[in-house]
This record gives structure tokens, C-alpha cells and sequence, in this order.
């Protein structure tokens, strides 16, 4: 199988690594990937946007299936224009991913399909603004509708904070506060058959302890010992399925990769987001354990044979993932500034040095974004993939970065409660 795989971060780096390690996969090009991603695929210089140019290229390569990673071709239709080609496209069309496009259609998908998720009221003026955060009171959670690259979402106990992002918006979702621990579930369907994959936690404050501004993701694990035996089962039944289904009876069936972002309360599973494609930092850490070949799940997925596949197999070992940022993110992160030490943490066994904010100039490696790499370590169990994952971190040298010293630590210490 010949697969071109789309976008330029973490996400597409590990979904890049995981089809070059597939049996059955040939051949993996990216467009327009990133140094990481080059030892692993041959890039093509072409706009992620655009659904004519990546059509372009497939069509050009004679790929058997394109691997759309990042939302916001997705939201933009690319996926429509590849499989207008007559090739097989991993990842939504453009109504169908409106479910992260907007978290005000996502809110009414859910209430159809009557999948549990937080009260909600939806603002465009600063008068209903004020009116919705004094009938929730805090802490005061206030989303985007639109796209933000996983930063759109402020939560606070400051009132005026929360006017003032709410003001910064054209329109946002402002929500109750969901209390108890906070799980990522992924699963890959087909429109109807729906396959969710071992769950997942991910850290989006970007300092110890949960504190600091939120961020796209700076670390994660996989599995979640706390989690209760029956949580994937449970949201399969009350979230993926009726999620699925409510979107085929409207006419826009959804196919590709469904993420539910989950906060597990004190009155049971509750959904905070949706997403419409892998997460990024928590693939990297999912796939490390994947034993199912990646390609039979995603281009079962594409072409309406996901049923055929069967349940996702796992390695009974443990990921950790830590994010490597730079300096200033996530409010100004630097740029240009060299990276060291790459060479010698690929020496490291169950290690993979994950890129995502990376650039080449004059055959150095630099830092081109906020979150620069992300080291992913494989372990019997959370202790060792920790230790592992922290030795490789240790390893790289980049001015002014910064990382989180708990990914997966209170998991380790089992100090998570529900």
C-alpha cells in the first residue's frame, strides 16, 4: 500500500513513523512534513489546504489512501477533493467535520444523539456573554466556536478574564465546569462501524501541577491503570456509537478518526469536545503500542471496510510522551534557535524522538513552533516509560526550552482519583 500522509506536526510525524514500521505499507510520502518526518517518507512541497494540490499529488503518486492529519484542511474540505479523485481519504469531509469546526454544532449533535456533555450556552454578544457566566458561575469556561489549534479554551476563576476572551471571539461556547479527571478516547469508523482505541490522558496547562495557560498538549500517556475496566465499553455505547449514527441520519455520515474529549465527574462520563482527527500529543503515545497494522485501520476506515479489520490490538506495555517547547510558548515562542543532542537519543532503546515545530537551515535542525518535538518511550509499565521517556528529554538542548517534569506522574504514584 502506497500512503501519503498530510500536515506538518507531532500528529503526522508519528502516523508517518507507524506506516513505515506497517508490513503492509510500500511506500509513505508526506505533504509537506517536517524533518522528522523525512527519515521516515519522501516530502512534497504542497499546501495542506489546498484539496486541489493534494488531489494533485496523490492522483501524481498513485497513492492507495491519503492520511489527512491536521483539522483545518479538514474543515476546509480537503478530504472531499481527494476522494473526488477516486482515492481513498482518511479523515471527514467538510460537513461531517464541522463537529470541531464548531463546538455549537457539535453541542447540537449531541443533544439529538443525547450524548452526555456540560450545559452550554451558546454568545454572541457581551450582554449574553454576562448572562451565561453568571448562571454557571465559577470556575467559568469559555470556548471559541472556532478553530484554535487546542488554545481556544479559557478556564477561570477570573470573571473578567472570561469577558475579555470571550470579547477576543466572533463567537464562543461558554459551559459549566466539568469536575473529575479528564480522558482522550479515539475512534476510527467508517460511518458505521465504529472501533474506538485504548484511551488516553493528555496535560494542556503548560506547567507543573496544571498551572499556567492552556496549550495544545504537552504531554501523554497510554493506558490509564485508574480508569474504570468498563470506561471504553461504556463511552462506546453512550458517545461514539449515537455520535456516529446522529451523523449518518443527517446526511453527513462521519468517517475517519472520531476523538472524544471526556471529563469523568462525579455524575458520570461527560464529553467536552469533539475532534475530527488524531490528537496530538496522545497519538504519539497510542500508536507506540499499536499492534494492529495502522494501515488495515485507516484504509479499512476510508473505504467502508472497517468491520473486516476487527478490534485494535495492544501491547500490554505503557507510553509516556513528553512535549519539548520553546521558549516563550505558548504566548511567543522563539524560532530559529538550534537543536541538539537528536543523534544521541536515537541510540536510546523504545525511544522515538517525535518532530513537529522543526525546521532544516543550512543542514542544522531548528526550532520553527511552539511545541518543537515531543520524546515518546515505551515501558513494562508507566514507571519505566517515564524514566525513559525523561532520559531522552534530558538529552536535547535547545535555548530557553522548557517541558513538564509530571506527565504521567500521579498515574505512576496512583494518586488519581475519581
Amino acid at each position: 500500500m502506497k500512503t501519503l500522509v498530510i500536515g506538518t506536526g507531532g500528529r503526522e510525524h508519528a502516523l508517518a513513523l507507524a506506516l513505515s514500521r506497517d508490513p503492509q505499507v510500500t511506500e509513505v510520502h508526506a505533504a509537506p512534513g517536517n524533518p522528522g518526518i523525512a527519515a521516515v517518507a519522501t516530502l512534497h512541497d504542497v499546501d495542506p489546504m489546498s484539496g486541489a494540490e493534494v488531489a494533485a499529488l496523490a492522483t501524481e503518486l498513485g497513492a492507495d489512501l491519503v492520511v489527512i492529519g491536521p483539522e483545518a484542511p479538514l474543515v476546509a474540505g480537503v478530504a472531499d477533493a481527494v476522494r473526488g479523485v477516486g482515492i481513498a481519504c482518511f479523515g471527514p469531509s467538510k460537513a461531517a467535520a464541522q463537529l470541531e469546526g464548531s463546538k455549537a454544532f457539535a453541542k447540537q449533535v449531541m443533544a439529538a444523539a443525547e450524548v452526555p456533555t456540560a450545559l452550554a450556552h451558546v454568545c454572541e454578544t457581551a450582554e449574553q456573554v454576562e448572562a451565561a457566566l453568571d448562571s454557571f458561575g465559577p470556575p467559568y469556561v469559555v470556548k471559541d466556536d472556532a478553530l484554535a489549534a487546542g488554545k481556544g479554551v479559557v478556564v477561570t476563576t477570573d470573571r473578567q478574564a472570561a469577558i475579555d476572551h470571550a470579547a477576543a471571539c466572533d463567537r464562543v461556547v461558554i459551559e459549566e465546569f466539568l469536575d473529575g479527571p479528564e480522558v482522550s478516547l479515539f475512534a476510527i469508523t467508517d460511518g458505521e462501524t465504529v472501533l474506538p482505541l485504548q484511551p488516553a490522558q493528555d496535560f494542556k496547562r503548560a506547567l507543573d501541577g496544571d498551572e499556567g495557560p492552556n496549550t495544545g498538549g504537552m504531554g501523554a500517556y497510554t493506558p490509564l491503570p485508574w480508569a474504570p475496566d468498563d470506561l471504553v465499553a461504556e463511552v462506546s455505547r453512550r458517545v461514539l456509537v449515537p455520535t456516529v449514527q446522529e451523523m449518518a441520519r443527517r446526511g453527513t455520515p462521519f468517517q475517519g478518526l472520531l476523538y472524544a474529549g471526556l471529563a469523568l465527574t462525579s455524575r458520570g462520563v461527560r464529553v467536552i469536545e469533539f475532534n475530527a482527527r488524531f490528537g496530538d500529543p496522545e497519538t504519539q503515545s497510542i500508536l507506540a503500542l499499536l499492534r494492529t497494522p495502522l494501515s488495515a485501520l485507516l484504509h479499512g476506515a476510508a473505504t467502508g471496510g472497517l468491520a473486516e479489520v476487527g478490534l485494535p490490538q495492544w501491547s500490554s506495555d505503557s507510553s509516556v510522551t513528553v512535549v519539548v517547547a520553546s521558549e516563550g510558548y505558548p504566548e511567543s515562542p522563539n524560532t530559529g534557535d538550534p537543536i541538539e543532542g537528536l543523534d544521541r537519543v536515537a541510540e536510546l532503546d523504545g525511544v522515538d524522538v517525535i518532530h513537529a515545530g522543526t525546521a532544516l537551515r543550512d543542514g542544522t535542525i531548528v526550532t520553527a513552533g511552539g511545541r518543537v518535538l515531543s520524546v515518546t518511550a515505551v515501558g513494562a509499565d508507566l514507571a519505566e516509560a517515564r524514566r525513559k521517556a525523561y532520559e531522552g528529554v534530558d538529552l536535547i538542548s535547545i535555548r530557553g526550552a522548557h517541558h513538564r517534569t509530571d506527565i504521567a506522574l500521579a498515574a505512576e504514584q496512583g494518586t488519581i482519583e475519581l
